[in-house]
């Protein structure tokens, strides 16, 4: 398993990166826009991660929501993400621990679960999504993530 990034919802995209650009230091990495989706996400690296920050070196992920700008009870804090070597064989393994699997990894590729403390975590496939795969095809959705 490998720590990916921790996301971050913001109401102010120019605000928030002249924070943690500006102020901070982190340094832009990456960027993807999608109209449909009307989002934006902007990917930060401590500059001592450069090196390291498109080969893996962990991330914080500015998440830009165009149609919304407040977020209460916490919202604002989205998650962790991890990749993970079999996505099916670590969410039976968590299942099995009595682990709720909020998201299912019905596209063989993304998953999410609670930590105790209600801190949402991703897990995201390795590589190429797996292909389809009982149980978790036809498993629905359990809670929020």
């Amino acid at each position: 398993m490998r720590f990916l990034h921790t996301m971050i919802r913001v109401g102010d995209l120019d605000g928030s990166l002249d924070f943690f650009c500006g102020k901070l230091g982190l340094v832009e990495v990456r960027r993807t826009e999608s109209e449909t989706g009307r989002y934006t996400l902007v990917y930060l690296a401590a500059p001592d991660d450069l090196p390291q920050a498109q080969g893996g070196a962990p991330l914080v992920e500015l998440t830009y929501n165009w149609d919304e700008r407040d977020y209460a009870g916490g919202r604002n804090f989205g998650h962790l993400a991890f990749a993970v070597d079999d996505i099916y064989a670590v969410c039976a393994r968590l299942q099995a621990a009595g682990v709720t699997i909020n998201r299912p990894p019905r596209d063989g590729f993304m998953a999410f679960v609670r930590s105790p403390d209600q801190i949402s975590i991703e897990l995201l496939q390795k590589g190429a999504p797996l292909p389809p795969a009982e149980p978790w095809s036809s498993m629905p959705n359990t809670g929020s993530w």
